[in-house]
């Protein structure tokens, strides 16, 4: 009798510290959970200076291609890009090449005022229009190239801005030309516009075969 009671006693007994052991380890394993979901949220990576200017102008080279931007909203952004990029380069140079935090907060604020207005530009109203003629496919084939030139990081954001107001100033001319004269463009007025994006063309060409690249382009 004695026997078969030892044996009541010592099988709970066993059952019990099993019990405790598996539940050490859930706890155990749910804590390092835990501390590894909170370790993924600390170290978690803001975007740099550099990766953020990246992003803006993949951004408007996007824009440009799909004929969201017009050549004047562009030349606008990029004209505020290259305001920001020289802003950081002289506040380098003045501080042994870094940034101090103050520079960094005022930098990121200026580039969430950008890419709110890239934003905003290629959703309004306004669009790029390439008319299925010779003068409408070189304007469309410029654009391309100088989208291009955006996103690969050979043009920089200043000699964007320049190209575009080139490519504005071409389609205002083509604008006013076609309004004088029902909508139609007179010969001699397709010959002066095709010498102009000739030179715009060229223009294209040299500065993105120039020594100017986006700072940390990839080659």
């Amino acid at each position: 009798m004695s026997s078969k009671l030892s044996k009541w006693i010592v099988v709970p007994a066993a059952v019990l510290w099993f019990g405790s052991v598996a539940l050490g380890q859930d706890t155990s394993s749910s804590g390092s959970s835990t501390q590894a979901s909170g370790t993924t949220k600390s170290t978690q990576k803001q975007p740099t200076i550099a990766e953020r200017k990246e992003n803006q102008q993949d951004r408007i080279a996007n824009g440009v291609k799909s004929g969201q931007l017009t050549a004047g909203e562009t030349s606008n952004l990029e004209s505020k890009e290259a305001a920001i990029n020289g802003e950081t380069r002289a506040d380098r140079a003045a501080n042994g090449g870094k940034l101090t935090p103050a520079e960094k907060q005022q930098i990121n604020q200026q580039q969430n005022q950008v890419s709110k207005q890239i934003y905003q530009d290629k959703h309004n109203a306004n669009t790029a229009h390439y008319g299925n003629n010779a003068v409408g496919q070189r304007r469309e084939n410029q654009q391309d190239r100088i989208a291009q030139g955006i996103k690969s990081g050979q043009l920089t954001a200043g000699e964007t801005a320049k190209l575009e107001n080139q490519q504005k100033g071409i389609n205002q001319q083509v604008k006013a030309d076609r309004a004088a004269n029902g909508g139609k463009l007179t010969q001699s007025e397709k010959k002066q516009i095709n010498k102009e994006q000739n030179a715009a063309s060229k223009n294209i060409y040299n500065k993105k075969h120039n020594a100017n690249t986006q700072a940390g382009t990839k080659k």
